[in-house]
C-alpha cells in the first residue's frame, strides 16, 4: 500500500512529478477534491473555503470560517485519504499532518523562484516577469499562512519535515520521478501492522477533536481536559478539570460514538467553587 503525501509550490515542477508519478504507480491523485469535501462537512461553499486558503476572502467569509474547525476536519480528511492507501496527496498540508507515519513518503518539490517564475510564464503564456512574480509571493502568502493557522507550522519548507526534497532547477521531472520510484522500493515505505496501526490511532485522535469541536457543550474551554488514546486498543481515558458533569457526560457519549473508540473511561473531576462566606 503505497502513500505519498507531497508539497505544492506554484511553478516549481511539483504537479508534473505528481502526475507522472501517480500515472506509473496507478495511485489516486488527490489535490482539489480534498476541499470539497472539507467544505462539505463544515457545511461552507467550496468556494469560500478556496478564497480563505488563497488569502482572497473577504471580510465575511472570513468571519464565517472557524480556522480550528477547518484544521480538525482538514486533519481528520488526509488521515482518511491516507489510510484507503494507494495515493498521492498533493498540498493541504497533508505532508505536514502524515510526517511521523513510517510508511508514507513526504516529499517536497521545490526550486528557485526566478526558476518558478520562469515556469508560471511559460505555462500560462505571461510576457510580465513583474506580474509573474507577484502572483508566486502572493501563492507563497497564503501556503505559509495556511500552514501557521491551521497547522501552527512557523517554517513548513524546513527540509527536516520532509523525507526527501527535490529541486526542479537542478533534476528533470523524469529523474523526479525515478528517484521516488527507487526510494519507495525501500521497506520503510511498505505499510506493516505497527504503522498501519498508527495510522488508524490517529484517525481515531483527529475524530474525537472534530466531534467535540462540533458539539456546543464541548467545544468550550475546561480548565485542563485532555483525552488520551491507548495506542492499538481503542481505549479512550478522558482525564482533568472540567466545569460541570454535563461537559464531562456529553464528552464521554460523544467519543464512545466514535469509529474505533471500543472503550471510555472517564477519571474527570468537576471543579467545585467554593463560598467563602464574610
Amino acid at each position: 500500500m503505497t502513500v505519498i503525501a507531497m508539497t505544492r509550490e506554484m511553478g516549481s515542477l511539483g504537479r508534473d512529478v505528481a502526475l507522472q508519478l501517480a500515472d506509473d504507480l496507478e495511485l489516486e491523485l488527490v489535490q482539489h477534491q480534498m476541499v470539497e469535501h472539507v467544505a462539505g462537512k463544515m457545511q461552507l461553499q467550496e468556494s469560500s473555503v478556496n478564497r480563505f486558503l488563497e488569502g482572497k476572502a473577504g471580510l465575511l467569509e472570513r468571519w464565517g470560517i472557524n480556522e480550528k474547525e477547518l484544521s480538525h476536519y482538514t486533519h481528520e480528511e488526509i488521515l482518511d485519504v491516507a489510510a484507503s492507501g494507494n495515493v498521492l496527496i498533493r498540498g493541504w498540508g497533508a505532508t505536514y499532518v502524515l510526517r511521523n507515519v513510517p510508511h508514507v513518503l513526504c516529499v517536497r518539490i521545490c526550486s528557485s523562484k526566478e526558476s518558478r517564475i520562469d515556469v508560471l510564464m511559460k505555462r500560462i503564456g505571461l510576457a510580465d516577469r513583474a506580474v509573474a512574480r507577484k502572483e508566486i509571493d502572493a501563492n507563497d502568502a497564503a501556503h505559509a499562512r495556511t500552514m501557521s493557522h491551521l497547522f501552527h507550522v512557523a517554517d513548513w519548507g524546513d527540509p527536516l519535515l520532509f523525507d526527501v526534497v527535490l529541486n526542479t532547477e537542478q533534476l528533470s521531472v523524469a529523474t523526479c520521478v525515478n528517484t521516488l520510484r527507487a526510494i519507495l522500493q525501500q521497506p520503510l515505505f511498505t505499510a506493516n501492522a505497527a504503522s498501519q496501526s498508527m495510522l488508524d490511532d490517529m484517525r481515531i485522535e483527529a475524530r474525537i477533536h472534530t466531534a467535540l469541536r462540533s458539539n456546543a457543550v464541548t467545544a468550550q474551554s475546561n480548565p485542563s481536559f485532555e483525552f488520551d488514546l491507548e495506542p492499538g486498543t481503542g481505549r479512550v481515558l478522558l482525564s482533568g478539570v472540567v466545569f460541570d458533569d454535563n461537559f464531562a457526560t456529553t464528552a464521554e457519549q460523544l467519543i464512545a460514538k466514535v469509529p474505533g473508540v471500543t472503550e471510555v473511561d472517564n477519571q474527570t473531576r468537576i471543579l467545585r467553587h467554593s463560598i467563602i462566606g464574610p
